[in-house]
């Protein structure tokens, strides 16, 4: 009896291995990497992390498949091998799509089931063959009831897919994540909440941009945890998901590694909210975390850190920067905590400052 005992516990290791690394994950501390950014990936301190995205695949509208572009080839098939020489235990997975991607392509690629096949068996073979723990949807965004039900169909039977993919090779499942809006809905549009439930491991809730030159004419908070008065804001949006239906152990609140610059009407009104005249420092007004400290040690810039929204601004002249510092990501990573969310993750790791926000997330989760 003991002998059939060893012999069962044997065979059923591997599975019940498998099952561990399937059924959820302890946490999440991750960042994305983007090729676009040219950070070396050598670079990256993969010790502050559980979790790594390699950024970005593309979605070819002619094939409904996914590929990486010639130029980051390199650089994604070594990607794993690359982060885990420093942290053996990090798990990286291949994000698809992005921000400047075509939503029409993924909305096309979502409305037919041969070509939602073509994407998922791509997807699970390019991401074993650059050896990949996971995959990562970042489709921006669904933008009709129509499209909202095929990412859920397209979510089920990624699943399937990636279960019978293991299942048939005896390899470890891979993860399935998305980035999604901040809220559980896409102004108005409902996202597919029993897929998402059922088929992704966790979501990335981007809890991001909410202000910017680019679409607003008033400096404001751009990734605000609490933002009296109104619905723009992470803590607003977690709660939508969680109303929603989405455990808190599937949430991982997102916050960025860059802040927007804007140019003030008048340098005395220098607070939230105040009126201005466009962006500053770049085209965009988008500036990284690295920049941003720069320019406040070279210009001697007042900083000031906002508890009631959560969130950092620092202004000299007509410049004014909103952004988030060490003081609000350690209040948005003990909100993870005392939320009993899954994680964070930051976008993204090339523009941190010697890696003085990541060590702050990480340590203020462990703590």
């Amino acid at each position: 009896m003991a002998a059939k005992r060893l012999i069962f516990l044997f065979f059923s290791f591997p599975f019940l291995l498998q099952f561990h690394f399937a059924a959820g994950q302890n946490s999440v501390k991750a960042a994305y990497w983007s090729a676009g950014s040219e950070y070396p990936v050598s670079s990256i301190n993969s010790t502050l992390f559980t979790h790594l995205f390699c950024a970005f695949a593309d979605l070819n509208s002619q094939t409904n498949q996914v590929t990486v572009a010639p130029a980051n080839q390199a650089r994604f098939s070594s990607f794993t091998s690359t982060v885990r020489s420093k942290n053996p235990n990090v798990r990286t997975l291949l994000s698809i799509g992005g921000g400047s991607s075509s939503p029409a392509a993924f909305a096309s690629m979502a409305s037919q089931a041969s070509s939602r096949k073509s994407f998922i068996d791509s997807s699970i073979n390019i991401a074993r063959s650059y050896n990949f723990h996971g995959l990562d949807l970042d489709w921006e965004y669904p933008s009709t009831p129509t499209e909202m039900n095929n990412l859920g169909l397209l979510l089920n039977e990624w699943r399937t897919a990636v279960n019978n993919e293991a299942a048939r090779t005896g390899t470890l499942r891979l993860l399935l994540s998305a980035a999604f809006f901040r809220n559980s809905d896409y102004y108005t549009l409902v996202y597919p909440i029993t897929a998402i439930r059922n088929s992704l491991d966790w979501i990335n809730v981007m809890a991001y941009d909410f202000y910017g030159p680019g679409w607003s004419n008033v400096t404001g908070p751009p990734a605000a945890l609490y933002n009296p008065g109104t619905q723009v804001s992470g803590n607003y949006g977690i709660r939508s998901w969680i109303c929603s239906g989405i455990p808190e152990n599937k949430l991982v609140l997102g916050f960025p590694f860059y802040g927007y610059a804007w140019t003030l009407v008048n340098p005395n009104n220098n607070g939230f909210f105040a009126p201005t005249t466009g962006a500053a420092l770049t085209p965009g007004g988008d500036v990284g975390y690295g920049q941003i400290r720069s320019f406040i040690a070279q210009n001697n810039a007042t900083e000031v850190y906002n508890e009631t929204v959560v969130s950092n601004y620092c202004f000299k002249g007509t410049t004014w920067i909103g952004y988030d510092d060490t003081q609000s990501i350690r209040a948005k990573v003990t909100y993870c905590k005392q939320n009993t969310l899954l994680g964070y993750f930051a976008w993204h790791v090339g523009a941190d400052d010697n890696w003085i926000l990541s060590r702050t997330a990480s340590q203020t989760w462990g703590s």
